[in-house]
């Protein structure tokens, strides 16, 4: 029970992953692999620094609207992808599963709601688990057997507790999704209230509690109905159907002849001398 679950937003790192690394890099069929390989190594990295007991990787069904956008038109809207991140997220859970990790992907979730389901679960077990996003909503996962993983530069991540969520947001882990219903998330297109910025939202979760009892004392009662909508839309849904999550010891062979099949050659042999010096 010592060694945590490990639990990554797959869409998150895949995205940063295309981004910053060239687009020379070329799978079979002439296919873009540069998200792949950035995903990759920042996987291996991961797992060889936090030794977990178990990899959990959630993704996005992008093809396949959430009761998020269904709730509020223009949720996350004017977000493009290239064409190549796309054929690369479709395939990127397969290297995941080669690894002898578990993926969750559903339509009608999100990859953040997976990470709320394996982080609640693994706590009902008495485990603790390590959770890498880039997005700040994660910070709501944050306790004391829960610490999220945030990119703060390149191959450097920062490790939030809730102290380091009490120092950046001014607020408890578990008023994040009411912090950001107030202050509003220009990523997501969640407006928030009118004239609550950073500040005063934390200024008035200190004061109410919660964005309930906040509306109760008579505060934003022409928003009531939207701000609650923001809280609904801001907050993980740890509902979400997850795989089993036995411990596991890593397939580096079998991932290394995937990506050997996809003429990812430097990562095939990386992944050929992992699996020599586990045998």
């Amino acid at each position: 029970m010592n060694r945590p679950l490990l639990v990554v937003d797959g869409d998150s790192f895949a995205h940063r992953s295309y981004h910053a690394l060239p687009k020379s890099i070329r799978r079979s069929g002439n296919k873009g692999g540069g998200a792949i390989v950035g995903f990759a190594n920042f996987l291996l990295r991961l797992y060889a620094q936090e030794q977990p007991r178990a990899v959990l990787v959630g993704w996005d069904t992008l093809d396949a609207p959430t009761y998020r956008h269904r709730a509020l038109p223009g949720y996350q809207g004017g977000r493009n992808f290239d064409a190549e991140l796309l054929d690369q997220l479709e395939v990127l859970p397969q290297f995941v599963t080669a690894c002898g990790f578990a993926a969750a992907k559903a339509p009608g979730y999100e990859a953040d709601d997976f990470l709320a389901a394996a982080v609640t679960q693994e706590q009902l077990r008495g485990g603790s688990a390590v959770v890498a996003s880039g997005d700040r909503d994660a910070f709501q996962l944050a306790s004391d057997r829960t610490v999220i993983l945030q990119p703060v530069r390149a191959g450097e991540m920062a490790r939030i507790g809730p102290a380091e969520v009490r120092e950046r947001y001014g607020v408890e882990p578990k008023q994040v999704p009411d912090f950001i219903a107030l202050r509003g998330d220009s990523s997501d297109k969640i407006p928030g209230a009118p004239g609550v910025g950073p500040k005063s939202a934390a200024s008035l979760l200190r004061r109410y509690g919660s964005l309930e009892t906040a509306l109760a004392q008579g505060k934003f009662p022409a928003q009531a109905d939207q701000l609650r909508l923001y809280r609904s839309i801001a907050t993980m849904d740890a509902a979400a159907p997850l795989p089993a999550l036995p411990d596991q010891t890593p397939s580096w062979g079998e991932a290394a002849a995937l990506a050997r099949e996809w003429q990812l050659n430097r990562l095939a042999d990386r992944l050929t001398e992992l699996s020599a010096a586990t045998a």
